[in-house]
């Protein structure tokens, strides 16, 4: 992809721009002109995710409209409702189902805030929603499977910037679509994961290989459930808590990220723990953090002898447990029978029963966890 792109204005001749003339010698040009010439082989090889960055002025957002002037406009044009849930804007032609996965996909996966209008969201997840609908819209015009995103993660934490590029390479490479994102912000590299960088300012383009992205390490410890409220109203279906709950909080740095909580399971058969409450803060949804501490706590209980269980009606929880080699179905998705009826939620909508058969916690280890 070759172009000249070439953006000129009239300069009017008013006073204050003669003044600023005389001030700074400045040529008596009637037109200001910017001129780039830009080369994108990006039709050499298949790719998935582009990136242009640079510093503000360098013409970013300028080569990215006149290269893809329908998507740019496509992204720019984005209206939601203000009385209305967020989940009414996305195309009439994707079902329910499409729309949930794509806001799982980009880390948004807290039902409850799906409901609510688009205004009322943090900034963090309005970046994801804007994304996943996007995604939705190219989804559902075969013709234009490109988007184009321009002032990408500009409004959002930096953290938050990183976590939500990760969610959302994983989620167009997925869906097998194309994204291009337009930034000054190059730290989101190591997480988005190019397949080819364009920087404006130096005239440079490169293909890039995948690389792992950054480690993150999480710090687990057993806490009180005085922590619980902070990411209550974050769960998918009730914000009750257990009193009997063994509590567990995971931060990233100094910032809390996960809680999880387990209970005793009340029937017949070997010492077992279930999983009760797992909740990950929507800011680091969408690469993996709450699996990851599910994981390590049902690794801590059978560790200490115990089974670990879980019944999720999760969809996207559900797909990662049959998907990951650390758990085992116990009961394909279905209405809860016999003892499950004490669960509310398992008798009126689907839930999947999972055992933890993953590698078991060091005994010393796990038992200085449970200890706090």
């Amino acid at each position: 992809m070759h172009a000249v792109v070439a953006v000129e204005s009239v300069i009017v001749e008013s006073p204050r721009v003669q003044q600023v003339r005389g001030l700074f010698d400045l040529a008596p040009e009637k037109t200001s002109r910017l001129r780039w010439e830009v080369a994108l082989p990006i039709e050499d090889r298949p790719w998935h995710v582009g990136l242009i960055t640079g510093p503000s002025g360098c013409g970013k957002s300028t080569i990215a409209r006149h290269l893809w002037p329908r998507e740019t406009l496509r992204s720019a044009a984005l209206t939601w409702p203000r009385d209305r849930s967020l989940l009414d804007a996305f195309p009439e032609s994707a079902s329910v189902k499409d729309v949930t996965a794509l806001l799982s996909a980009v880390g948004f996966s807290s039902p409850p805030a799906w409901l609510r209008p688009f205004h009322v969201l943090s900034t963090g997840q309005q970046f994801r929603v804007t994304l996943a609908r996007l995604l939705a819209e190219a989804l559902a015009d075969p013709a234009a499977p490109l988007v184009v995103l321009d002032e990408y993660t500009s409004v959002v934490d930096r953290t938050v910037a990183q976590v939500g590029s990760a969610a959302a390479a994983r989620a167009v490479r997925g869906h097998n679509l194309r994204f291009v994102a337009v930034t000054c912000h190059d730290d989101v590299i190591p997480w988005l994961q190019p397949d080819w960088v364009y920087q404006p300012a130096e005239g440079r383009f490169e293909w890039r290989s995948l690389r792992r992205r950054p480690r993150v390490r999480l710090d687990v410890v057993r806490c009180q459930a005085s922590a619980w409220p902070l990411f209550a109203k974050n769960h998918y279906l009730s914000d009750g808590l257990c009193r009997s709950s063994y509590c567990f909080l995971a931060t990233w740095g100094n910032r809390p990220v996960v809680f999880s909580a387990w209970l005793p399971f009340l029937g017949s058969g070997p010492p077992t723990r279930r999983e009760h409450r797992t909740v990950c803060l929507p800011d680091y949804q969408g690469i993996g953090l709450g699996i990851v501490v599910s994981d390590a706590l049902a690794a801590m209980w059978t560790g200490l002898g115990y089974r670990a269980v879980s019944t999720t009606s999760h969809p996207a929880m559900i797909q990662s447990r049959l998907r990951s080699p650390n758990w085992a179905l116990s009961r394909p998705p279905s209405l809860a029978s016999g003892n499950e009826r004490r669960l509310k939620h398992a008798t009126t909508r689907l839930t999947a029963g999972f055992r933890f058969v993953g590698p078991p916690m060091d005994n010393k280890l796990a038992a200085a966890l449970l200890g706090g």
